[in-house]
Parts: structure tokens; sequence; C-alpha cells
């Protein structure tokens, strides 16, 4: 029996590396049959894209920007002039972007007429104003996540587009920019688990980075960072992916925050931050659990082991993102049970529809890549849950 386990892991091992599209056989393996799949793009993800436009960035201070930028540039966007307030951000973007213009104010994005979009990853409560202004002078906008920090920058952005139809997006980018985040959603809607019932997102982060990327930590972290007011607490800030997840999977349109709760575990030094919060979720058509925080060890090799879970009727469906654990360093690994076999798919060759769909829908004034009412939903309840959230503190 003990050769028998050695041969096994020998074999999975080898079936892994190889990279294989491949069904193991039923027999290896006790009550199921199991598929190893490797998904591969259609046809239209060597399709250029179909329109161009001009846009302008006014605001970098989350490294979040240049994930931003990537999206509307794969859509066809150029980008043609930025705006930046903290000098080394500004020095980074001048070598990642050294054909762009580089201006000395804000007003000169904003009032800017040959430009249609506007991104910014500024101080997270200052990018709703920001965008309020965008779209008063004709352009449409794409805020880092969080898109806003208070309901009455909220109740603002709602009166703005009402009265200039325009587009407030927010990148939330651990489903819109997650190949297997997209597939799972794709699944989702052609049934693959019946109908979802609940959704559970494990979302720990890293405060500093040692791998670098763009997430925003492996040059340490700027002093707003630890400031609730500005960067919105972490149920609004970091949890405002989770909830436009929780709200996608499970196709609710009307929702509430059962529970919430905060805490500040383990940085005294920073008394006013928050390493740790969760909340439960109670949608029309489904519910959700969220938890969030910012112990990720330097051992993971990379800035958080994001999971997604997706329950439905007819079986469920894992995402691991960005890592998995003592396993692989590659991220984009869907597993999906259901009635029949369990599947592992590997996401990484597939095609990030955002960024065109985006683009598409500045041009034709649709809302394919995000709808809007459900862009700025996720947004209240992220908002409600941090300021309705209970602080939990523990004895020592």
């Amino acid at each position: 029996m003990q050769n028998d386990g050695l041969n096994r892991r020998s074999f999975l091992k080898t079936m892994s590396s190889a990279g294989m599209l491949a069904a193991l056989p039923e027999a290896a393996f006790a009550g199921g049959h199991i598929v190893h799949e490797v998904a591969g793009p259609g046809q239209e993800a060597d399709t250029k894209p179909k329109y161009s436009i001009k846009f302008a960035v006014c605001g970098m201070s989350h490294d979040h920007i240049h994930g931003m930028i990537g999206a509307v540039q794969r859509g066809g966007g150029v980008l043609v002039a930025a705006w930046g307030g903290e000098q080394d951000k500004l020095a980074t973007f001048k070598k990642r972007y050294p054909d762009v213009k580089i201006v000395a104010t804000q007003d000169e994005i904003i009032n800017d007429p040959s430009t249609q979009l506007v991104l910014s990853s500024q101080i997270a409560n200052e990018r709703a104003s920001i965008g309020i202004r965008a779209m008063k002078h004709g352009k449409d906008f794409l805020s880092d996540k969080p898109g806003v920090t208070t309901l009455e920058d909220l109740a603002e952005i709602r009166k703005t587009i009402a009265e200039t139809k325009k587009i407030y997006a927010i990148m939330y980018s651990e489903r819109l920019e997650v190949k297997a985040a997209v597939k799972a959603g794709e699944l989702v809607q052609a049934g693959a688990i019946g109908r979802v019932i609940q959704t559970i997102n494990i979302a720990p982060h890293q405060v500093v980075q040692g791998h670098g990327g763009d997430a925003g930590g492996s040059g340490g972290r700027p002093d707003w960072f630890w400031n609730p007011v500005q960067y919105g607490g972490i149920l609004c800030d970091i949890g405002s992916h989770q909830v436009d997840q929780f709200l996608y999977y499970t196709g609710s349109t009307q929702a509430e925050i059962a529970e919430s709760q905060i805490a500040n575990v383990n940085h005294p030094q920073h008394p006013h931050f928050q390493d740790f919060g969760d909340m439960v979720l109670r949608g029309n058509r489904g519910v959700g659990y969220v938890r969030l925080d910012w112990f990720t060890p330097d051992g993971l090799g990379t800035w958080g082991d994001g999971r997604l879970f997706i329950l439905g009727t007819g079986g469920y469906i894992e995402v691991r993102k960005y890592i998995n654990v003592a396993v692989s360093k590659q991220g984009n690994n869907l597993f999906l049970v259901d009635q029949k076999q369990a599947r592992y798919i590997d996401c990484n060759n597939l095609p990030l529809p955002f960024g065109p769909q985006f683009v598409a829908d500045i041009v034709n004034r649709t809302h394919i890549a995000q709808d809007q009412t459900q862009c700025l939903l996720a947004a209240e309840l992220v908002i409600k849950a941090q300021k309705n959230a209970k602080v939990v503190t523990f004895t020592s």
C-alpha cells in the first residue's frame, strides 16, 4: 500500500508538471472521475481592438494604476497625459511611460477636451471628487477601488451620473482582471453548478511585499495607508473587491450587511489601522461571507492567497487566484465539482475581456464591461459595512 501511494503521487506530479490536457483514470481515485484541463483562448483573443479612445491619468497614489492602464490599452485606449501628486510615484510612472505628457495640475487633465476617459488611483477619499469633476466636464471615469468612501460622495456620484449620462466605473480587479474569476463567471452563467446559494471570499493581503508587482506594497506604505479616513477602512477598501464578487456571482440586485466587524490585532504603532475584518451579506438571490486581513506571511511567496468559493445547488467552484499554496506558484486555478466529476481548470491562457468591453462601452454608451448599478451597490454596501462595523478587541 505504501508503494502504491508513492507511485500515485509520482504519477500526479508528472501529470502536473507536463501541463497536459488529460483525464485521469477513474480507477486511480476512490469515488469520482477527475479531469485536468487547460482552458484555451477562443478566436476572439487574437482580435485587434475594435475601437480607439484617448485617456489620461489624474492621480497615481496606488500602484494599481498600472494595471488599470494596461486594461484600457488592451481595449484600444491611447494614454496621452498624466498628473501625479507624489514624486516617487511620478518618477516610476515616467520610466514606464516615457512618451506620455506629464502635466502640472489636475485641472489640465479635467479640462482637456481631447480625452474621453480619466483614470485615477489617487488617495481613496479623493477619488470621488475627481470622478465627479471629470463627468461634469464630459468624460467617463475609471477609479481604483474603493471608488468612494462616504455615502455623501456616493449620492453625489449617482446624481452626477443621472445629470451627465457618463460612466463612473470602479476597477474591482480581483474579478475583472483575474482570469480564473472571469472563467468562474462564465461557468456560473452557463448553469454549471446550478443556482448559486453562497459565496465565500478569503482575501488575505501583505503590508510590505517583497515580491514586486503592482499590488502596492513593494516599497513600503505611505502615511495615508494607515488612516481609515483616507483609505476607507479595511471593509470599504479591500472588501469592495469581495462584495462586487458576491453581487456578481449570486446575481443579487438588492442586499444588506447582516453583520460586520473590524479589529487592529497587531499594529499598535498605527492605532487607527484595521488589520482584520469580516462581514456577512444577505442578498435577494444569495448570501455571502467575506474575510479580510493584512497577515500574509513572507513564506507564501506572493502578496496573498486569495480564495473564492461559490456554492450552487448542483455543485461548487473554488478559485485559487494567485497561488496554489505548497503545490505551485501558478495562479488562476479553478476547481469545479458537479454531480458527475471533479475538474481542475488552468485558466492562465484565457483572455481578459474587461478592457475591450469597457472601451466599447465608452464608444457605444453601453454597460457590458460593468453594470453601473451593481458597481455602485457594491460601493454602498462596503461603506455601510465599515460605518456600522463592531470594533473587536482581544485580550493579550
